[in-house]
């Protein structure tokens, strides 16, 4: 290597090292901080009688990575970031009748309305949704980003359209049954690719239904949302069934075609008393376009929160499994974790691969956790990429 070479790794080497220090400084104040005592739940402001009240909340998601192999030529490999910043506020303005607002702030310090919808909640049984919200889809969709299992979305697998972080503007019903064992959440939403030149001029609207079964402990989550760890809260054995369609979901003005998507997904996870917790997910996905090409996700100007273009036609699996370790270390436990994604595009012949290695420290559950994850993702068509990233989860 030349004089100047080792100049120049020897510079890249301390800045990814800065790169860490900061990062690695960042998370151990913020759980310092916190740890003290759990991450706080959201403030409730009462202005009336029990059932009126508004309440706010926070969650912040930030990280250093470091791209260790075949990092994009004239980009830092290494980084610290904000992943994105949420604002949660509701109200209940009667037993009944309820709305939500959930803002956020991403990595490019872009603000965006991620939730808006009025809430009519009569029963467990039935309620009606409206507004801007998340479609019935995977679980991993459901999850978002704050209640998966491991550190990043696995979006190699999960592809469902959605303007803002998978969501949608229209409307859902949804309940739970049998004593919450069962889930179900049917919609009805602004259609893909409504833009000039695209496949949805004529305004369909994209259908889209979820059902989920919970055969060991009733489903602990809110409304027909999801997580894939409870970190041994409960005992789960869920089983999760989505479609989604649309007329002239895909293709251009000239040539389009119907959308439609499905998948099966499932969720294990067991509590072993003195001897911790384990968990198992896996999911199967189809992905169909009836042979058409889709639109580019920029077409005539259309923004990422347009709804337009970007869909492939594929099959895809997911399969992932965590153990959560018994014994307490210092302010939590950790839960070492593996996940594998594939996806393979049946109008290309391409595929695409992830796997993810790491380990979560739980300190408060989803409200505070430190990740530290390794992924590797493997292409047809460009060089294998690997990338480690700590990350800082904070709910309150």
């Amino acid at each position: 290597m030349t004089e100047n070479g080792d100049e120049q790794a020897r510079d890249d080497a301390r800045r990814r090292s800065n790169s860490f220090v900061r990062a690695a400084s960042m998370t151990t104040l913020a759980a310092s901080l916190l740890a003290a005592g759990a991450a706080q739940a959201r403030v409730v402001v009462p202005f009336g009688d029990d059932d009126q009240w508004f309440s706010v909340g926070f969650g912040l998601r930030s990280f250093f990575s470091d791209v260790t192999r075949n990092n994009a030529p004239g980009t830092n490999s290494a980084r610290v970031d904000l992943d994105r910043f949420r604002m949660f506020t509701s109200a209940s303005f009667n037993q009944y009748l309820k709305a939500t607002l959930n803002t956020e702030i991403t990595g490019d310090s872009t603000i965006q309305v991620l939730d808006g919808y009025a809430q009519i909640e009569p029963m467990d049984q039935i309620n009606v949704w409206g507004g801007r919200m998340l479609p019935p889809s995977d679980r991993s969709n459901l999850d978002g980003p704050f209640y998966l299992l491991g550190w990043s979305y696995p979006g190699v697998v999960s592809r469902y359209p959605g303007k803002v972080s998978g969501r949608m503007d229209g409307g859902t019903i949804w309940g739970k049954l049998f004593e919450k064992r069962l889930t179900y959440s049917f919609g009805v939403y602004d259609g893909h690719n409504q833009i000039v030149g695209a496949s949805n001029q004529s305004g369909h609207p994209l259908f889209a239904g979820r059902v989920n079964l919970n055969l060991l402990d009733p489903d602990p989550d809110p409304a027909y949302y999801t997580s894939s760890t409870y970190f041994g809260g409960a005992d789960v054995l869920g089983i999760g069934f989505a479609v989604q369609h649309q007329q002239d979901g895909v293709g251009n003005a000239l040539q389009r075609a119907d959308f439609t998507a499905w998948n099966v997904d499932l969720l294990f996870e067991k509590k072993l008393g003195e001897f911790g917790a384990v968990t198992f997910e896996g999911a199967y996905y189809r992905y169909y376009t009836n042979g058409v090409n889709d639109v580019a996700t920029n077409l005539n100007g259309a923004r990422s929160t347009d709804l337009v273009g970007g869909i492939r036609p594929g099959e895809a699996y997911m399969l992932g499994a965590g153990y959560l370790i018994p014994y307490v270390i210092g302010w939590g436990r950790l839960q070492p974790y593996f996940r594998y994604q594939s996806f393979r595009d049946t109008l290309a012949f391409t595929w695409e691969r992830q796997y993810d290695m790491g380990a979560t420290y739980v300190i408060d559950g989803h409200n505070l956790r430190i990740t530290a994850n390794y992924a590797v993702n493997q292409f047809t068509a460009r060089k294998d990429a690997d990338k480690f990233t700590l990350g800082l989860q904070i709910q309150f």
